[in-house]
């Protein structure tokens, strides 16, 4: 492809993506499905240019409005062209030549307006903190509430692009052939600084999915505070362990490794499509004490047979994914106040109906990938207001066991927060709730440990 038919196939994607109607990531991937054609340097930059729009929204459209023009996909573009990659509007109107796939001429209006901004940056004094930090001016309030001086500084860190992080397989190697294997195929890592599984891609954008490290199960792509989150469930082998909330699989995944094949690991869901994701990487990564079960909803009467029979229940709860703007910039934009109200309730309920799970002096993990205090220390607080027979177990006191690095979490806090400003990795919140009574898990162990288990649906 030329650079300017780079550019069209950037307008073409940015217009499916404007109306917000659908997760980014699905429409890219239908995006690029339909256009086989469309090679890797070509597929850069154009995923580059729309997702730079997506990320400069609320700035583009304010200036836009500035100079009277509407925020069409082909204005914003433009804008961001001359915005924030410095083009001047001739170096514009010469990509906008109509010859070929290149984009139709500039119409003296679209002229004028790109002239108006030219020397002009994304950022200006009279732009209000929402638009200068890319959020709903109802959540700016928030984050302001929650942040107070560091609010800038955590918004901020969310506006820039995530780095790719690798989980190393323990039941396939270790770190040290996993850093080999991938210097083999061309792709240089660094080890993570606080998960001892971690590796950190330099090129973020290297085809990981193509390497024989990847297709053996020797690594997995996941965020390093992910990885944090699965490690202090403290899943020791031979435990009966529940991921409640399991999606696709990746926090289970993490969780089977750690347990070696030994005890059970159920993962539950209402997405078939999820836990059928699920399973193929469950066999890629040879993992076989893994069940997957598919919940009517978080009410199934299944769960009533299952009562008081887990060590630790992994409650990864559905949530607003603030905490994964960097990956998701459309998420704000598609977050409204009537939806986190919803997401609230909702996680509340599937508390109330993962505790049941929990046995005497077992474990119960709730887990956002949200920077939200109404997702994340309130439900906690609400939670643990109605159960009593429930307590914190501060992270800190488990840290110790799963990583040499220094606590990255405030000691004085229970639960452990993460944000992409403060550790580089996606915004999490983790709290350990124990509840009381003595825990039987030695003899469940055996008994778990002599179940032949091949990964299968109940």
């Amino acid at each position: 492809m030329t650079p300017a038919a780079r550019i069209q196939a950037a307008v073409d994607l940015t217009e499916a993506l404007l109306p917000l109607e659908r997760p980014a990531d699905q429409i890219v991937a239908a995006f690029l499905r339909q256009r086989r054609y469309i090679g890797g340097g070509d597929r850069r930059r154009i995923l580059e240019l729309s997702y730079g729009v997506l990320r400069a929204r609320a700035k583009l459209t304010w200036w836009l409005n500035s100079v009277g023009d509407e925020a069409s996909a082909r204005a914003m573009v433009t804008a961001y062209l001359v915005l924030a990659e410095g083009w001047s509007a001739d170096q514009v109107a010469g990509s906008f030549d109509g010859q070929g796939f290149n984009p139709t001429r500039l119409e003296a209006g679209e002229r004028q307006m790109l002239q108006a901004l030219s020397g002009k940056s994304l950022i200006d004094p009279a732009q209000s903190d929402a638009v200068r930090l890319e959020v709903p001016d109802w959540l700016w309030t928030h984050f302001a509430a929650l942040y107070g001086d560091s609010a800038e500084t955590e918004l901020s860190a969310l506006l820039a692009e995530a780095p790719t992080d690798l989980r190393v397989n323990l039941m396939k190697g270790d770190r040290a052939a996993a850093l080999a294997a991938l210097a083999k195929e061309e792709i240089l890592c660094d080890e993570g600084s606080l998960s001892p599984l971690a590796l950190k891609i330099r090129d973020g954008r290297a085809p990981i999915a193509a390497t024989k490290a990847f297709r053996n199960g020797l690594v997995e792509v996941q965020d390093e505070g992910s990885q944090l989150i699965a490690l202090l469930v403290d899943a020791k082998p031979g435990l009966r362990v529940c991921d409640f909330c399991a999606g696709a699989g990746g926090k289970t995944l993490a969780l089977g490794a750690v347990m070696q094949n030994k005890g059970q690991l159920l993962a539950l869901d209402v997405m078939k499509g999820r836990l059928d994701r699920a399973q193929v990487r469950i066999r890629r990564a040879d993992l076989h004490n893994i069940e997957r079960h598919l919940l009517r909803d978080h009410r199934d009467p299944w769960l009533k047979r299952r009562k008081a029979k887990f060590d630790r229940v992994l409650v990864d709860a559905p949530c607003s994914g603030s905490g994964a703007w960097r990956r998701n910039p459309d998420a704000r934009w598609r977050l409204g106040e009537e939806e986190l109200r919803r997401l609230v309730g909702l996680q509340a309920e599937i508390l109330e109906s993962a505790q049941r799970l929990v046995k005497p002096g077992g474990r119960l993990i709730y887990a956002t990938c949200s920077l939200l205090a109404e997702e994340n220390g309130r439900q906690v607080e609400a939670f643990l207001a109605s159960h009593p027979e429930f307590a914190p177990l501060p992270a800190v006191n488990l840290w110790s066991d799963i990583s040499s690095a220094p606590y990255p979490g405030d000691p004085a806090e229970a639960a452990l927060t993460l944000t992409p400003a403060r550790h580089g990795t996606d915004g999490f919140f983790m709290a350990v709730l124990e509840r009381a009574g003595e825990s039987d898990a030695h003899d469940d162990a055996k008994d778990s440990d002599k179940q032949d288990r091949r990964g299968k649906e109940v």
